[in-house]
């Protein structure tokens, strides 16, 4: 950061000789690794979700943001499994039209990693991984109860990208209906950063929490 800057000043840039990469000539992995390492920091999407048969999921997904707020409404992406098709989030999300999105807080960040293992539908992730499994309000699928702010949310859109096949891709967009947040965080309208502690992604296997703080003015 340069707290110095002002409008109009020249930039001193690092970045001079520019790899020409065209996506669509290499492997579908070395894509995937190429956003990751590019598209960063993201936060994530610790999503819960439950079954027809009545047992419940969690997933961490880092491809997510929110995209409006008239409705209110997350967009996070659900990437086929490279050999079982349809991962069992997106499968409930298919059947039922809800979903839950929990904060992944640094007190819960390696519980929420290890969620990601890849298991049998059949086997409930909030005790493979030890979190508290809590019933929402105004939907059937779970929260997560040690995690700073959960989003109950239906069902607005699935985008399909790709078809059906390895690599393709589900973008659900979800309206949410119900927030709950720490009451130690939340004043005044406000979420306070420091106490709600968020952990991101960035490439491979890299976490980022922690960050440093910069307030800018607003640009006028």
């Amino acid at each position: 950061m340069n707290p110095n800057w002002k409008p109009g000043d020249q930039i001193i840039s690092p970045v001079d000789q520019m790899i020409e990469i065209e996506l669509d000539k290499i492997p579908p992995a070395e894509k995937y690794k190429l956003l990751i390492g590019a598209i960063v920091p993201r936060p994530i999407a610790f999503v819960s979700t439950r079954g027809k048969n009545g047992i419940s999921n969690l997933a961490p997904f880092s491809f997510y943001t929110g995209v409006s707020t008239a409705p209110p409404c997350v967009l996070f992406s659900i990437v086929n499994h490279p050999k079982k098709g349809l991962k069992d989030t997106m499968r409930n999300i298919q059947e039922t039209g809800e979903f839950v999105v929990n904060s992944v807080n640094q007190w819960i960040a390696e519980a929420a990693h290890y969620s990601s293992e890849d298991l049998d539908y059949e086997i409930n992730e909030f005790e493979r991984v030890g979190l508290t499994e809590i019933e929402s309000t105004v939907i059937q699928a779970p929260r997560v109860k040690e995690a700073a702010v959960q989003m109950e949310c239906k069902t607005h859109q699935i985008v399909n990208i790709g078809g059906n096949g390895p690599g393709a891709t589900n973008l659900v967009i979800g309206e949410i209906l119900k927030m709950h947040i720490d009451e130690r965080i939340y004043s005044d309208g406000k979420i306070d950063f420091n106490l709600y502690q968020p952990v991101g992604r960035i490439g491979g296997p890299g976490y980022v929490h922690d960050p440093q703080i910069t307030n800018m003015p607003p640009a006028r």
